[in-house]
């Protein structure tokens, strides 16, 4: 399969390549990669794709957010969170989906803050609530032209450590993998998979 990996450099972008390397992988990030593309910016991804063309399949692992207090957290906060992990993954799906082959999937990334709040995540658990609730929407319309589901990762155990966090709560970038491995292969549509579920 063609498949374009958006976040590719990434913690989870980088475990998921690892595990895609028997398929012709284009990887895309904001600054490295095979392509270079800001997802905020229709433009680029408009651009990325024309020159690319047509694929069987997108994932996105992309999408920066803000941690504060809900007391704290300030507009600017709130906008970058939507602008960069909502509104930019919905801006892949609106112009990416041109691009995929009839019956090609694809798989964007919320996380389990959706479901289980804390501390600190209220803008998160904002944008990946809205993110499962469009692709159970968009599914229900598309049919079997297209699929689309969500990955839900916990956090990343690599990404604690390097915070300074204590990790043995994580799931590592490796299984959390696997989850959007499913997603690629499996046939359901619309769904939200806990990669927790996939380990």
């Amino acid at each position: 399969m063609k498949i374009v990996l958006i976040g590719a450099t990434g913690t989870i972008g980088k475990a998921v390549a690892k595990e895609l390397t028997a398929h012709d992988v284009i990887s895309v990030g904001f600054n490295q990669g095979d392509y270079q593309v800001d997802i905020e910016d229709r433009g680029s991804i408009e651009s990325f794709f024309k020159k690319i063309g047509q694929v069987d399949a997108i994932i996105s692992t992309s999408g920066n957010i803000a941690f504060a207090p809900v007391t704290e957290l300030n507009y600017e906060q709130y906008k970058l969170t939507i602008d960069s992990k909502l509104m930019g993954q919905l801006n892949i799906f609106q112009i990416g989906k041109e691009y995929v082959r009839p019956g090609g999937s694809i798989t964007l990334s919320s996380g389990v803050l959706a479901q289980n709040p804390m501390s600190g995540g209220a803008a998160v658990s904002l944008v990946n609530a809205g993110l499962d609730a469009f692709a159970k929407a968009a599914a229900f319309e598309l049919g079997d032209t297209l699929r689309i589901n969500t990955v839900s990762p916990h956090f990343v155990t690599e990404t604690m450590e390097m915070m300074g966090m204590d990790s043995s709560g994580g799931i590592s970038a490796t299984d959390t993998a696997k989850a959007y491995i499913y997603a690629l292969n499996s046939n359901e549509t619309g769904q939200v998979f806990d990669v927790a579920n996939y380990i």
